[in-house]
């Protein structure tokens, strides 16, 4: 079944919005409230801002037309930049806030105008829970029969599960530095802020790691889904000239783009020009299933049938 078509950039936008936004505030509420936890949390949105924008970068590259350089055009630069923008997480966001908790826990403040915090700390969270109901629901349209788990492991949209990890990454966060500061306020130990910093610095580095290893898998190459190997079974069976599929390769050249190509056995009495019409109408009845697959390679086999 062909996959709707959907805005590449539309959720990035819709994020860098929202961060942008929560930046700032909790900017504004980090200097009033000389919070560590709320430090960490400017600089993880700030981080996310960059790295939205990059994501960005990296769909408007993926969309240029194939040249004779990349004869198969640049589909995979969204791979790339989903790439950098994990190892960005890590070490600006992640390891960041992990200094910021460590460094407050040595020279600890007390928590000033605690009400600024826990006011701009609701305010973000409502923002960024919606930014990320808004991931989970643009994923559910295109995850289809496959549980959210398992779509988060097996789709090829690297930039969707990239948002949606630095989402739920803010998430947790924004819950860790509430926490942290209300404890710190009524107990009188800063401590429980610097805490809250080190946490929210573990919890950014994990989601990276995460992100960080699928996308990997993508960027190496990765075969497309089953489900466009199971149609092209389906579609051979219904030709008698095809005994047998031998092989069928297929690369993920980006979201949205696959290269097929395939081996497949034929009957003896089957001619050249019967083959070379077998060969186009299976390209037609693949694409008409799969539009996905823009570039089909079908190899006879040379041993098994014979030219007329």
């Amino acid at each position: 079944m062909a996959k709707k078509p959907h805005n590449k950039s539309s959720h990035i936008i819709q994020s860098l919005v929202v961060n942008l936004l929560i930046a700032i505030s909790k900017s504004v509420a980090a200097f009033m409230t000389h919070s560590g936890a709320m430090l960490a949390e400017a600089i993880h949105s700030f981080s996310d801002c960059a790295n939205q924008i990059l994501l960005l970068v990296g769909v408007r590259q993926s969309q240029k037309a194939a040249t004779a350089r990349h004869p198969l055009g640049q589909g995979r630069a969204i791979y790339f930049w989903s790439f950098m923008v994990a190892m960005l997480l890590f070490s600006i966001g992640g390891m960041f806030s992990i200094y910021e908790g460590i460094h407050k826990f040595n020279m600890p403040e007390p928590i000033q105008h605690v009400s600024w915090g826990i006011g701009i700390l609701f305010f973000s969270l409502l923002l960024e829970a919606y930014a990320m109901y808004s991931n989970i629901v643009e994923m559910n349209a295109r995850r289809g029969k496959l549980s959210f788990m398992k779509y988060l492991r097996a789709t090829k949209d690297s930039d969707l599960v990239v948002v949606f990890g630095e989402n739920s990454a803010a998430v947790f966060g924004l819950i860790v530095a509430l926490v942290a500061m209300l404890a710190s306020y009524y107990t009188g130990d800063s401590r429980y802020d610097a805490a809250g910093s080190f946490c929210i610095g573990v919890i950014l580095i994990c989601v990276a790691i995460f992100l960080s290893v699928e996308v990997k898998s993508l960027l190496i190459g990765e075969s497309a889904s089953d489900e466009i190997l199971q149609s092209v079974n389906d579609i051979l069976q219904k030709h008698a000239e095809v005994i047998k599929l031998i092989n069928c390769i297929t690369i993920q050249q980006g979201p949205g783009e696959v290269m097929m190509c395939m081996k497949i056995k034929c009957a003896h009495e089957v001619t050249a020009l019967e083959l070379s019409k077998l060969i186009n109408k299976l390209e037609h009845e693949i694409r008409s299933g799969s539009p996905e697959v823009k570039w089909i390679y079908v190899e006879p086999d040379a041993q098994e049938w014979k030219v007329k």
